[in-house]
């Protein structure tokens, strides 16, 4: 696997001196690794949003007078149905931290490209966390810096209502990302960076995350990024704020703010315990609807940052113009479609997280999405519940987006993933979301990617999907270094749209099926009204 096979060798090397970066408000004392890469885990890129700092967008860190020595990351942001981590370490309310791998030799002169990594998990938690640089740097030669930070989702970080409008700030999850982007344009340099060479890389939320910064203000450009990679872009459910004061109200009433009157619930809900608000911080059904959508809290329309639905900013050309990279995988919703047994229920299924489905959509829905062959250890329309919200969510989007940007002449290179695992597949899972990640970055460094069949069976595969991946940070083209005997990947375009097919041992151009366009020509003409 190229270089990936040689860094558990490397790691029995004797470690150089720890390096040290001064950001002005914190000296941070980071890690030397010995395969040539310095990490630094757990800075602050904002100060902790806790006490009256809830439910606002992020401020600058408080400064740090003695220097502080990284050894950990820092914990990760409260998920939605989590337990309270009364410790604060693996999970805590003070959670906005920024990892940064570099190249050891990596001066402020260097200007080295930018991987800046979104992680994913609905929106309701951070659920790629603590992913490691070391791997993607040592396979492009050192010729990149790697950053990774948590931000806040769930209750925490999409509470909407109007009452956080008059006394406070909606999607502050997407202002804590904003924050980090700004974090990198103010201080990448010290790592080697370069500031004007930041390429955005979501996964699932992440990826549906860059479509918001792509979109942010109606698309206004502000410098923070060249070009941006969307892995298994993520549509939910996106509502107007008008359309979520339920939530706000059942949060609040959970938390012990009920009976409190409008004009302090705020003040209320910032005075609570963590502990309190931990515990308030779980999904429910939508309005009208019996059973708990996938994904409660989600972005909402705030007629600022996120200005309309992304269907319609897309259509209408409001968003930036760079270079993209993005795909999806064969089976995106098998982790999390209902198992379920009749058409009927299907429907009823895709109606808990789309609400404002109509029964002439579901006359459409039931034509497209027949019932399919089996899969083991499911229900008879498992199958077609798990393909019809797998595109609707997530792969017709994907399409979608591109289309949009290769009709403006922006380059775009879309993927399908086919590597199979034989636990999914025995599983009846496919080849599931964002199954790709391990062979992206490694699968050493990925939490829980050893246990992966990326290091065994399909560990061929890991080099050539990394390669095309570092080779787009590095120069906003898949191809140009690309691994050798590796296919060149052709750039999608409006009229064939064609991408890049991996699977192990034969990866290869196709085109969208004809088939796949008829679904999604459904999920995209009904998306607006969906409120995706």
């Amino acid at each position: 696997m190229r270089r990936f096979n040689i860094l558990l060798a490397l790691c029995a090397v004797v470690r150089a001196a720890d390096p040290q970066v001064n950001l002005g408000y914190a000296t941070y004392i980071g890690e030397a690794l010995p395969a040539g890469v310095n990490q630094f885990l757990g800075m602050r890129f904002a100060a902790p949003p806790v006490g009256n700092l809830r439910w606002r967008a992020p401020v600058d860190p408080l400064v740090e007078t003695a220097p502080v020595v990284l050894t950990t990351h820092g914990p990760l942001c409260n998920g939605l149905g989590a337990a309270f981590d009364a410790t604060g370490k693996s999970a805590s309310e003070d959670c906005l931290f920024i990892d940064v791998y570099a190249p050891s030799g990596a001066t402020e002169s260097s200007n080295l490209p930018v991987w800046f990594f979104i992680q994913g998990g609905g929106y309701i938690q951070n659920s790629n966390a603590n992913y490691n640089g070391t791997g993607v740097i040592v396979e492009s030669d050192s010729n990149m810096v790697v950053v990774n930070f948590n931000y806040r989702v769930g209750a925490f970080g999409f509470l909407a209502s109007e009452r956080v409008v008059k006394d406070g700030t909606l999607n502050v999850g997407l202002l804590d990302q904003r924050k980090a982007l700004e974090w990198v344009q103010q201080h990448i340099t010290k790592f080697g960076g370069n500031p004007k060479h930041v390429v955005i890389h979501g996964a699932s939320a992440g990826g549906g995350s860059v479509t918001h910064h792509l979109t942010a203000f109606g698309g206004r450009n502000d410098g923070l990024f060249v070009g941006a990679i969307g892995e298994s872009v993520f549509w939910p459910r996106e509502s107007p704020v008008s359309q979520l004061e339920f939530q706000f109200d059942l949060f609040a009433g959970a938390a012990g703010c009920a009976n409190t009157t409008t004009e302090t619930q705020m003040a209320c809900l910032r005075a609570q315990n963590s502990s309190t608000l931990v515990a308030a911080n779980i999904a429910h059904p939508f309005q009208g609807r019996s059973t708990n959508p996938d994904f409660f809290y989600t972005p909402t329309i705030d007629g600022d940052f996120v200005r309309a639905e992304l269907y319609t900013l897309f259509e209408q050309g409001q968003f930036i113009h760079v270079p993209l990279l993005f795909g999806d995988d064969d089976d995106e919703g098998t982790d999390f479609a209902a198992n379920v047994s009749t058409a009927a229920e299907m429907i009823s299924f895709l109606t808990d997280n789309y609400p404002q489905l109509t029964s002439s959509d579901d006359a459409q829905i039931t034509r497209l999405y027949p019932l399919l062959a089996p899969l083991p250890n499911h229900a008879p329309f498992f199958p077609s519940a798990a393909a019809a919200y797998g595109e609707a969510t997530f792969t017709c989007p994907s399409n979608f987006i591109g289309a949009k940007l290769s009709a403006v002449k922006q380059p775009v290179w879309s993927y399908r993933f086919s590597v199979v695992q034989a636990n999914n597949q025995a599983a009846g899972l496919g080849v599931p979301h964002t199954s790709e990640v391990p062979a992206i970055f490694g699968p050493a460094f990925v939490p829980g990617g050893t246990s992966t069949t990326f290091a065994t069976t399909n560990a061929p595969i890991v080099p050539i999907m990394s390669n095309y991946f570092i080779s787009f940070v590095r120069s906003l083209n898949p191809n140009t270094h690309r691994l050798d005997g590796t296919p060149e990947w052709v750039e999608f375009d409006s009229g064939g749209e064609r991408r890049l097919q991996f699977v192990l041992n034969d990866t290869h151009v196709e085109s969208v099926p004809a088939d796949e366009s008829e679904r999604c020509a459904f999920w995209n003409e009904v998306g607006v009204r969906i409120e995706q």
